[in-house]
């Protein structure tokens, strides 16, 4: 692990870009109820009764060295993608 926290370490050479990629699924919900406001010397009430409404995938790619992000979002996560 150590040599690979080392590469960030390197300076930046154009020939040999450093990039890292990462995917991540999510689930979207959505709140079915309202909060309780907050009474004084209590704190707001939070029902945690939710509606899923699917999913969603997350594709990063960034080259650290040289500040640059890519970031995709996709409804699903197929071969193609």
């Amino acid at each position: 692990m150590e040599k690979v926290l080392d590469v960030y370490k390197r300076p930046y050479d154009k020939a040999y870009p450093v990039v890292c990629m990462d995917e991540s699924p999510k689930q979207l919900i959505k709140e079915t109820r309202q909060c309780i406001k907050a009474k004084p010397g209590q704190i707001k009430r939070i029902d945690y009764e939710y509606e899923r409404c699917g999913t969603c995938n997350i594709f990063m790619a960034n080259e650290p060295l040289k500040g640059l992000r890519y970031v995709k979002v996709t409804e699903r996560k197929t071969k193609k993608e």
